[in-house]
């Protein structure tokens, strides 16, 4: 286990359930992400960049006010880990649960149990320098975990990547399936407006739109 310590970081690695165990337990500490696909480990550190961070807050704001003005009942989490013991584990940027799932999982749980409960309707991977990684190996794994529809947040670019999954693969699309009338090229200009805007009148231009 020693040896793999110095390769941790955004980087898949061989290993064992109990070594992921072993090492999210010595060196996470909640100060990064951790994923568990096809014995395989990929521990991240915790995003530190404005842009991520900014693009985060945008994103989960937009996605819940289009929920909020459409009356559609939505539970989003941030950076929460959902798991198939000794099997997959994820932690994803942003997670919603929709509709008559949005309020399934109980207050007071920690680790979600993808074995006792579903996955999440919707993904969000915010990729600040993970973008290939997101489009890549994670997509794979959020179609095996049966989520519905999964996003990825180009921050250099101000592109989302947006995917609609079912049966064990993925399509692009230009339009949210799981909230319908919601455009991907109106997050995507939200972002290029935060660039220019404080966030409050990014709020504002996109009440503008969603009413």
């Amino acid at each position: 286990m020693s040896q793999l310590q110095t390769q941790l970081t955004d980087t898949w690695i061989c290993a064992s359930w109990q070594e992921y165990e072993q090492a999210i337990a010595n060196l996470l500490n909640d100060k990064g992400k951790s994923y568990y696909y096809k014995g395989h480990m990929r521990l991240e550190m915790a995003p530190v960049s404005f842009d991520h961070g900014q693009n985060h807050v945008v994103i989960i704001f937009a996605v819940t006010l289009f929920a909020a003005l459409k009356g559609i009942p939505a539970t989003g989490l941030d950076t929460t880990t959902f798991r198939k013991t000794g099997i997959q584990d994820c932690q994803p940027d942003v997670a919603y649960y929709l509709r008559e799932r949005a309020q399934i999982i109980p207050t007071g749980t920690g680790i979600v149990n993808l074995d006792r409960y579903p996955a999440p309707d919707l993904v969000i991977e915010i990729a600040k320098t993970s973008l290939l990684d997101d489009l890549g190996t994670k997509r794979s794994l959020y179609e095996e975990l049966c989520v519905a529809e999964y996003w990825v947040v180009d921050v250099q670019n101000a592109q989302i990547i947006a995917y609609t999954m079912a049966d064990q693969g993925s399509k692009r699309i230009q339009e949210s399936q799981v909230f319908p009338g919601l455009a991907i090229a109106t997050l995507e200009e939200a972002l290029r407006r935060s660039r220019d805007m404080n966030q409050s009148q990014v709020a504002a231009w996109l009440l503008s739109q969603f009413q």
